[in-house]
């Protein structure tokens, strides 16, 4: 059963209301805030902010084309399981895509995009020490939002964060392990270094160590005990 209060959620009603709550339905489910197999009341969540149920419906779509819910016909609407094989899938698309970002991103680096990601770094390391790790999820997603960007592949990060996202429920379990973060940050810098180099093959292995890394880190929290 969804145990979940979003009556202090603010929503900018000058904004589409599908596109605020599908960000928020979508954490909750990735933060294991809604856990795998809880019900999805959609005319509880419009209720709660003051919306119709349309944009829920929507949200709840949307939520739907990323497997993060499962829609059962005269059973209603959970968040869905956590299937290893999903997440499998999940991380071969991942690294395909985010490979050739790199190699791409690499022609195109300059100092001031090195300066870029050692920002996002610095803002990802301070996110850590705090044990702020929804933050520090966040700022590693901006690390490699920003490697997209560098590529000259607008849409490629869309691509990924769809194909991500039953790895980022895996994630947001992994990252408070101990050293697990920190791990990420030396990784991060690794894959700057080999993108400042210019050279598309070495920084196409950095990111590939880096997210084969994160992956090994993803299976030993697949095969820990109480996953949903």
């Amino acid at each position: 059963m969804m145990n979940i209060d979003l009556s202090g959620a603010r929503l900018d009603r000058a904004r589409p209301m599908r596109d605020q709550i599908y960000p928020m339905v979508r954490m909750l489910i990735l933060t294991g805030a809604i856990k795998p197999g809880d019900a999805i009341d959609e005319k509880e969540i419009a209720a709660q902010l003051a919306v119709s149920r349309t944009p829920v419906r929507e949200a709840v779509r949307k939520l739907s084309d990323e497997n993060l819910v499962e829609v059962i016909a005269q059973s209603g609407t959970r968040a869905a399981r956590i299937d290893r094989k999903e997440i499998e899938e999940a991380f071969l698309i991942r690294r395909a895509l985010e490979v050739e970002s790199a190699a791409q991103a690499a022609r195109h680096m300059s100092a001031a995009q090195a300066d870029r990601l050692e920002a996002i770094l610095l803002l990802h390391g301070r996110a850590i020490a705090r044990k702020s790790y929804v933050e520090a999820i966040e700022r590693d997603d901006d690390f490699h939002r920003t490697i997209t960007d560098i590529s000259h592949l607008p849409r490629l990060w869309r691509a990924i964060e769809i194909s991500k996202a039953q790895l980022d429920r895996c994630r947001h379990l992994m990252v408070p392990r101990a050293g697990q973060a920190e791990a990420t940050l030396v990784q991060h810098r690794r894959v700057i270094k080999a993108l400042a180099s210019g050279d598309p093959t070495r920084a196409a292995k950095a990111m590939r160590d880096h997210l084969e890394a994160a992956y090994r880190s993803t299976l030993a929290v697949l095969d820990g005990p109480g996953l949903g």
